[in-house]
């Protein structure tokens, strides 16, 4: 869940930066820059927060369809729906290296309406497994909890506690995403996908075995 949550501050910093201050993950962003857009301020996308919302709703509602009609726990639909989102990924990250896209041009808005898809499909599966505090797509809510749980809780537990990481882990992406923005666009999309094929199949292997363990 770390891993999805760093995947979702990278691909996030790629819609942002490369294509025209869309959000792909943090739909709460899409939903305050389109009501600025539409009350006319100046500069501000309303077509690409847009059409990346329905995707999100899009790729939200089916993966979540599907994941719910699964076994409990990791199971080959969880791990069939993180392997489409890494293909999905990687056939963006493709166009993206061959076809020059302009952030505002329609290649750039369905790039963005892609990433959006998968990250919907992501945050359905998160929600499926309910890791405590590791949605991997929205942390305002964890550091609400956070700030009036975890940080003054006694002991080590400010600096320990999923919270904080997972916050950490957003940031982290988002910075590793910018940064490998200046090498190209495609190069984060290519690492997300990598990354969420990678989850996919550690996942698939330990998941149940390591709660196994845990019981």
């Amino acid at each position: 869940m770390m891993t999805l949550t760093v995947v979702t501050g990278a691909l996030d910093a790629v819609g942002y930066l490369g294509l025209d201050r869309v959000f792909t993950g943090n739909m709460t962003g899409n939903v305050v820059i389109l009501g600025m857009g539409i009350a006319a301020e100046e500069g501000l996308p309303v077509a690409g927060p847009l059409i990346a919302l329905f995707g999100y709703v899009v790729g939200a509602a089916v993966a979540g369809r599907l994941v719910q009609r699964g076994e409990r726990g990791w199971g080959p639909v969880v791990t069939a729906t993180l392997g489409a989102n890494a293909a999905l990924l990687a056939v963006v990250a493709t166009a993206l290296l061959l076809v020059p896209t302009d952030g505002q041009s329609m290649g750039g808005i369905a790039a963005a309406a892609t990433i959006a898809v998968a990250m919907g499909a992501q945050a359905s599966v998160a929600r499926f497994l309910a890791v405590t505090d590791m949605t991997t797509v929205v942390v305002t809510s964890t550091i609400t909890s956070y700030a009036s749980e975890t940080l003054f809780a006694g002991g080590l537990a400010w600096f320990t506690h999923r919270r904080l990481w997972a916050v950490v882990a957003i940031f982290g992406g988002a910075l590793i995403g910018g940064l490998m923005m200046k090498l190209h666009i495609c190069v984060p999309v290519f690492a997300a996908a990598i990354a969420t094929l990678g989850t996919a199949l550690v996942g698939h292997r330990l998941w149940n075995r390591v709660a196994v363990m845990a019981a």
